[in-house]
């Protein structure tokens, strides 16, 4: 009996070098695979060099197959194994890069040096190979409906199921075949033995006009990988670099990850990682080099820092990918209508109405950009973060912002002002008189109902660490709905009234339970500083307005002495002002007795004593 042969050992691979795979022929499509590993180096020419990049999904990480290299066994997947075979030929051999087999997986050091190069290996590929994975009787319809509708702009019956099918494959919906398509210069999609152009696959796909109205989490992710697949005939032969680094400059970072971040990754750090190789940012300037020592929520604080500023404070989790973000902005316009590109379904036409103090873009414009993976919609405000250099726009829920896209690109529209003006008029931008809370939500689609309940303990990340008051939950949800509501009425929004009426309800509850707090206390020492703190930033909030009289009154009422020695102490409040039923402080503390707190008003010397109430009564 023979023994098995040896499995295969990778020899060293010198600096600058890949390797390649022989993918040797055979007559009988069911004998075992052979193949020869051979290292070339990559950057002997600028232009493509003769072999195919296999891009495809790994699967489980069983290994049941194995292929022979040089006489020696090598383990690999399944689906792997299923490709190798249909890519066979009968009488010449083929020369493939594949990331399982020409990496030595098992070398660490190795792995990152080739991983940070696959971008440029697939780049110098002369075609890029997507493979779909094994031939099923829907698949091979689904394939033939998409080559007929390329050719037939007429309308026909369609198996729509059987199309919906196989774009809901694994292929689609993973983050690090965008890079190995974005770079192709030629791309073949095959599927068991079935094969079809890339830019044929995405204009079938284009005439077809599929609904997804069975499943809409789909349109985001195959209108966001036709963009890039249907370029590659663009594409120049000649991959280049620039400033020392390899890039395929298809746009700044922020577009991408705006298209791209609801992508499935299993490590979430590559969700950033596989898009660098993508942009025209350069990652070493925006410190977002890929290094895996780092920690999700780091990496997740650098990237949000990046789009909008260190100005800006950040809490994330390493086990979320959800950013909670404060920070002071101003509003530039309102969403006015979005309609779905008649050519391409990955581009979208936005119409956006501009603040005229803006000075930002006209009062009306039409922008043209790559969809987003959220769906931007009429009534999203557009906005401008302090230190960002982009516009954000964001969606009103309840009392927070969700962003739907971080780093709106400037218009690519030759009759509209050059990108550098509008980022000079950006920069032009000197008031921010909002305080804004964004929450940058990476696990779901906002077009998926939610409970905006289920943010609520996000929302008081900065005081996680340390024990909270009853006093600062209420007052942290009125300053929420308060900001909320500045904001929109600055859109002249209907809402901004609900929601200004809904802080005022909550804070009047506030005041008025505060005997249950121990109020009495604050003025003795025996009140947390958080408290404190809270209270004065929330009456800062009210005082601008002309409801700034609302605290005061109330705690005049209520025998809540330490708070109208707080509001007192600001200095900024109107001791004459009266509540919506006339009532005025003073006169509130005199009628319910409150010796204390009329002593404390008068004492101010302040009080107008011959100021009338709603039914002429003076105070004293």
């Amino acid at each position: 009996m023979s023994l098995p042969p040896p499995l295969y050992c990778y020899s060293s691979l010198l600096e600058g070098s890949i390797r390649l795979l022989r993918l040797l022929p055979h007559q009988d499509e069911h004998a075992p695979i052979q193949c020869r590993l051979f290292d070339c180096a990559l950057a002997d020419s600028g232009s493509t060099r003769p072999y195919s990049a296999l891009s495809y999904v790994w699967g489980s990480e069983n290994k049941p197959q194995s292929i022979s290299i040089d006489g020696c066994d090598l383990p690999i997947g399944e689906n792997l194994y299923m490709a190798l075979s249909h890519l066979r030929d009968r009488s010449i051999e083929r020369t493939i890069w594949i990331d399982a087999i020409c990496i030595n997986q098992r070398d660490p050091k190795e792995k990152g040096q080739q991983v940070q190069s696959m971008a440029k290996i697939y780049a110098k590929a002369s075609r890029v190979i997507v493979w779909l994975g094994g031939a099923t009787p829907d698949s091979d319809q689904a394939l033939e409906e998409i080559r007929i509708a390329t050719e037939q702009r007429t309308k026909r019956p369609i198996n729509e199921s059987a199309i919906l099918g196989l774009l809901e494959g694994p292929w689609f919906q993973r983050i690090w075949v965008l890079q190995e398509v974005a770079a192709a210069r030629h791309v073949l999609i095959k599927c068991g033995p079935t094969e079809i152009d890339g830019y044929a696959f995405c204009s079938g796909l284009n005439a077809l006009n599929l609904s997804y109205r069975t499943h809409p989490d789909l349109r985001p992710l195959i209108r966001s990988v036709s963009y890039l697949i249907r370029g590659a005939v663009f594409r120049p032969r000649c991959a280049t670099s620039r400033s020392g680094r390899f890039s395929l400059d298809i746009c700044p970072l922020g577009t991408l990850v705006d298209m791209y971040h609801t992508r499935q990754a299993t490590e979430r750090r590559d969700k950033v990682y596989a898009l660098l190789g993508m942009s025209s940012d350069d990652p070493i300037i925006a410190g977002l080099s890929a290094n895996y020592e780092i920690s999700w929520g780091r990496l997740f604080q650098q990237l949000v820092n990046f789009f909008l500023s260190e100005r800006v404070s950040v809490d994330t989790w390493d086990d979320k990918e959800i950013a909670v973000i404060r920070g002071k902005g101003c509003i530039l316009g309102e969403v006015s209508s979005v309609e779905r590109d008649d050519n391409w379904e990955d581009r979208q036409h936005v119409g956006i109405t501009w603040k005229n103090e803006s000075g930002y873009g006209g009062p009306d414009s039409r922008w043209t950009f790559q969809a987003s993976a959220k769906s931007v919609r009429a009534g999203d405000a557009v906005c401008l973060i302090q230190g960002a250099s982009s516009a954000t726009i964001i969606r009103l829920c309840n009392d927070y912002w969700a962003i739907m896209m971080i780093a709106v690109p400037p218009p690519d529209d030759p009759q509209a002002a050059s990108r550098d003006t509008k980022s000079e008029l950006l920069r032009l931008i000197t008031t921010f008189p909002h305080d804004f809370l964004l929450v940058w939500n990476w696990d779901m689609y906002l077009e998926k109902s939610q409970d905006e309940e289920d943010y609520e303990h996000f929302m008081d990340a900065p005081m996680s660490k340390c024990s909270k008051t009853q006093l600062e939950d209420y007052l942290d949800k009125v300053t929420r709905l308060w900001n909320t509501g500045v904001a929109l009425q600055d859109m002249e929004r209907d809402e901004a009234g609900e929601n200004l009426r809904k802080a005022i309800e909550i804070f009047e509850s506030t005041l008025r339970s505060m005997d249950n707090l121990e109020l009495a206390c604050l003025g003795h020492g025996r009140w947390k500083k958080g408290d404190v703190k809270k209270l004065e930033g929330m009456v800062d909030l009210l005082i601008k307005d002309k409801v700034g009289w609302m605290p005061l009154s109330l705690a005049a009422k209520g025998r809540h002495e330490a708070i109208v020695k707080l509001l007192l102490g600001t200095g900024k409040v109107d001791l004459d002002a009266k509540d919506k039923y006339g009532g005025m402080p003073l006169l509130l503390a005199a009628k319910n007795r409150h010796k204390a707190i009329v002593k404390l008003l008068l004492g101010t010397s302040k009080v107008d004593l011959d100021t009338k109430d709603n039914y002429r009564r003076m105070p004293l």
